[in-house]
């Protein structure tokens, strides 16, 4: 697995000349049901996109821009297919252990966290094992495993239930790339 547009996205300083997001490496319809086909062509070919053509074309607030292709860029390439039984393991488990115990506790401690959240924004476990929140767009360094809470990445497919999209989206996360973003290879 390559690992590196992550990390080359984290350590690198300035401002760049040009950005994109990233191909899925999946195809759209993959992650259902997860996340439908038609909330990753709405979310990931008409939104994320969008920052990234309004970042080269100078429109907008480039910081705001810029943040939302580094996020989108995180979030997409952390899927995978659905799976019921996928759970953590390798470095992501031992840092989910050792400040909640188990995978069920940092879930539950996960869902109180984003759902304490008024309206949009992003939520997402840091390198020191806490679990963060982002209001808007912003570039953070010490993103593990980052999850989407804007209403476009859920309302098409869960209305108002967020709670069964965070609870849906364990399912699709690739714990080997998160593996990855920590430094371990498998």
């Amino acid at each position: 697995m390559n690992y590196g547009f992550i990390r080359n996205t984290i350590l690198r300083e300035g401002r760049p000349s040009s950005l994109k997001i990233e191909a899925l490496p999946y195809a759209a319809k993959d992650l259902a049901p997860a996340i439908s086909r038609d909330t990753i062509d709405y979310h990931y070919e008409e939104l994320a996109k969008t920052y990234a053509k309004r970042y080269n074309a100078g429109e907008g607030d480039p910081e705001f821009n810029e943040a939302g292709v580094f996020l989108h860029n995180t979030l997409f390439q952390q899927y995978q297919k659905p799976s019921d039984n996928n759970t953590p393991t390798g470095k992501i488990l031992e840092l989910i252990e050792k400040h909640y115990t188990s995978f069920v506790d940092f879930k539950e401690a996960f869902l109180k966290e984003a759902m304490s959240i008024q309206g949009s924004g992003w939520i997402y476990l840091a390198r020191d094992g806490k679990i963060k929140t982002i209001v808007n767009h912003e570039i953070r360094n010490d993103i593990v495993l980052l999850v989407d809470w804007w209403e476009h990445a859920w309302a098409l497919d869960y209305r108002a239930d967020k709670k069964s999209y965070l609870s849906n989206i364990w399912k699709i996360i690739d714990w080997r790339i998160i593996n990855g973003v920590l430094g371990q290879s498998n």
